[in-house]
């Protein structure tokens, strides 16, 4: 494995290809329990956890932090998955079985934050992969994070689709004392069916409204993203309507729709998916994506048009572009959101 390929952005004080971390310092484990049956972490100890995203990003932020790197969701059309051949990792069954997991995470990352280099800038968690996949209920490395990101009022956002977030609720609500947060579920559909088969890792849609309508209850914003609205199997108008009602029932602030996009690494094991559970629809799919790795605009501004219309009906609006959603202190009322053009966004 090439964990030397593993480099930060260039800085004035270390050069462009320095490792993030050694080969000598990786331990790699199993685990006897049935939750992590097949699956191999790789533990190691990094020497910077905060990661510029590149300037070509769509992404509405500047910096992320990834405690970990594949993921046991084991969601089939993961961008994500391409990452891993960065180690020389298998990028299908590797991404979903070979975690490489940061345990020094929480140590470097307040390190980072208290340099004078560290200017407090916005960091999104959970935009690579999920912060709180079953990998988190072990290592526990987000009560350091998120400790660290308080402790210097540094805000920040989380994308997720494990209900392990609700475990960490107060360090949550320590942090939107002092900054800025956002928080964001990931539901893309609500269809059982469907999910078993597509998100076979995550929990189970109605969980993760569960997670939203919990905390909504103790006073937390939280948007959904509903990713991804996958073609041809949730994008039918039925289909659309019930996912934006249970969302809408949940209490989520906002509702942001975000087509399927299939780039390298994700798109050839998607496709494999595809072609053993719908292989009727393999043809309809190389066509709609015969121009590159994201649906057609016509696509991407239809679901939009009809989820936006549909959340506008149901009493929930879309994201704004960059805006974080804060905890409110209980009995403190939101000011309402200015009038204006919305954009799609990550989180």
């Amino acid at each position: 494995m090439r964990w030397e390929n593993l480099t930060a952005e260039a800085r004035h004080d270390r050069p462009a290809d320095a490792a993030l971390f050694g080969a000598d310092a990786v331990t790699t484990r199993t685990f006897d329990t049935p939750e992590f049956a097949g699956v191999t972490f790789h533990e190691i100890r990094a020497r910077s956890v905060l990661n510029r995203v590149p300037g070509a990003s769509r992404m509405p932020f500047e910096w992320t932090v990834n405690p970990y790197r594949g993921c046991t969701h084991a969601c089939v059309y993961c961008f994500a998955r391409k990452t891993h051949s960065y180690l020389d990792l298998d990028t299908g069954v590797g991404f979903d079985t070979q975690i490489v997991v940061k345990v020094n995470a929480p140590e470097v990352l307040r390190r980072q934050l208290g340099s004078s280099q560290w200017h407090g800038d916005h960091v999104a968690m959970g935009t690579n992969v999920d912060c709180y996949q079953r990998a988190e209920g072990r290592y526990r490395l987000m009560p350091g994070i998120l400790a660290a990101l308080r402790d210097y009022a540094n805000p920040f956002s989380i994308l997720t689709k494990g209900t392990l977030i609700l475990r960490d609720l107060e360090l949550l609500r320590q942090a939107a004392e002092v900054t800025e947060i956002g928080v964001s579920v990931s539901v893309g559909f609500t269809d059982p069916g469907l999910w078993r088969t597509v998100e076979p890792g995550t929990p189970a849609p109605e969980r993760r409204l569960d997670v939203v309508r919990t905390l909504t209850e103790h006073g937390i914003g939280v948007g959904v993203l509903m990713a991804p609205v996958i073609p041809f199997l949730s994008d039918e108008p039925a289909q659309l309507r019930a996912t934006v009602r249970a969302i809408a029932a949940a209490g989520a602030t906002s509702v942001t729709p975000l087509a399927l996009h299939l780039r390298p690494g994700a798109r050839e094991w998607f496709m494999a998916w595809l072609g053993r559970h719908h292989p009727h629809l393999v043809r309809r799919y190389e066509r709609l994506y015969a121009d590159g790795s994201y649906a057609p605009k016509w696509y991407q501004r239809r679901i939009t048009r009809q989820v936006h219309e549909l959340a506008g009906e149901y009493g929930i609006g879309p994201a704004r572009g960059g805006m974080p959603r804060r905890i409110r202190p209980p009995g403190q009322e939101e000011e309402p959101a200015p009038a204006g053009a919305t954009q799609l966004t990550l989180i």
